[in-house]
């Protein structure tokens, strides 16, 4: 790679969870050389006052792809918060393949995510960059925690179900980009729970077996009920993507392997009523209430407040059935907001992961394309995360029946 004079920049980083990227950098970025970028100059140069640091600030629009430029020119790896990304990523992402600058950011667009496979996937393969979408709470718990179960399992795994739960609040962005989905004509193919993976690299079998659900069920091996989780549409796409890019590479996960997610809960009832609010959201994003309801919601840039975020936590747990009737299950927990505190650490941990030994990580230095958490980062996102208090550990073991 051609060498340049900063090692990461922090685009977006006027917005809410930008901030947070910016404070995280300013605790644990040591000797990296960083900068901070976005769209208003004003706002910017007021975060590195409030927070008294000596950082470059680069001033870059979305839509200016020469600003852009100069600023991947200059950068090793872009770490990007500033969304909804199918509005403003889409150029940044043409840049960072163009001057060779790895990239990551916390989207859960798959829509727009398969615009960038079918764009920048072959080229920036051949170049050995990493094009890291979905950093975030959306996906990267999943991506890794699916990586970790199956590397424990040692053996081919037939299929993975992770529940989850968490407790925390949304961003005026995350909000922003919830209700932008409905502006948006994406057509029958956004159902297909495959949507991601490369062509062929699935059967019949296997899309019939992860198709989206709403079933609300009693899950015996982690003992609670089970139904709908709102992320898992974003989610289940990319631990599928991920999955076919291992078969590549020769680390397969299992044949004919199966994922599908959902949330957890204490009480029957409880899944119910998530089952039923997942169902009014998704109605209520597609119709013209949605402008309605919008304007009395949080705006880009406003979050959660700091005692919010502290009080937040995630919990998820894996169900891993073996080829051989093998069942185990394993967990991933941290403490703190997972859309917004949690979500900053794992985005900036990747971020410094691209700027560091790329030796280290999956496919070594030659390794590139539009590729997921588990695929990018792999078992060192793993061993990086457990030094920074979030735990991936197995629960409980139950044998084959004879």
């Amino acid at each position: 790679m051609v060498d340049k004079d900063l090692d990461i920049v922090i685009y977006g980083a006027s917005g809410f969870t930008g901030r947070l990227c910016v404070r995280y950098f300013a605790e644990h970025a040591g000797q990296v050389r960083w900068a901070i970028a976005g769209r208003n100059s004003l706002k910017l140069k007021e975060i590195i006052k409030t927070m008294a640091l000596e950082v470059e600030v680069i001033v870059a629009d979305g839509d200016d792809a020469e600003a852009l430029d100069r600023l991947t020119a200059r950068t090793r790896v872009v770490l990007s918060t500033a969304g909804p990304f199918h509005r403003y990523g889409s150029k940044l992402v043409a840049s960072c393949v163009k001057n060779a600058s790895h990239y990551a950011d916390i989207t859960g667009e798959n829509f727009w995510v398969k615009e960038l496979i079918d764009k920048h996937h072959t080229e920036a393969a051949s170049k050995g960059i990493r094009i890291v979408p979905s950093c975030g709470y959306d996906s990267l718990p999943s991506d890794l925690a699916t990586l970790y179960a199956v590397n424990k399992m040692a053996k081919a795994v037939k299929r993975v179900d992770c529940f989850h739960t968490a407790k925390g609040s949304a961003s005026g962005g995350t909000i922003e980009t919830i209700f932008s989905i409905g502006d948006l004509k994406l057509g029958k193919d956004m159902r297909n729970p495959y949507l991601l993976n490369p062509e062929g690299s699935y059967t019949k079998e296997q899309k019939q077996e992860s198709w989206d659900t709403m079933a609300v069920k009693k899950n015996k091996m982690i003992d609670r009920w089970t139904g709908p989780f709102m992320m898992a549409f974003a989610n289940t796409r990319v631990v599928r993507r991920s999955a076919a890019l291992m078969e590549a590479q020769g680390q397969g996960y299992g044949p004919g392997f199966v994922y599908q997610e959902g949330a957890y809960f204490k009480r029957y009832l409880s899944a119910f009523l998530m089952a039923v609010f997942t169902g009014l959201l998704v109605m209520l994003i597609t119709s013209p209430l949605r402008h309605v309801i919008r304007r009395m919601l949080l705006k880009p840039g406003e979050g959660p407040s700091e005692k919010t975020m502290l009080n937040g936590h995630f919990k998820c747990l894996l169900v891993a059935e073996a080829e051989d009737g093998e069942k185990r299950v394993f967990s991933m927990y941290a403490k703190g907001d997972p859309g917004y505190r949690l979500t900053a650490r794992f985005l900036c941990e990747a971020a410094l992961l691209l700027a560091g030994d790329l030796e280290q990580l999956p496919g070594g230095k030659a390794y590139g394309g539009v590729l997921t958490p588990a695929t990018a980062l792999g078992q060192a996102m793993i061993d990086r995360l457990s030094e920074r208090d979030v735990h991936l550990e197995a629960v409980a073991q139950v044998k084959a029946q004879a």
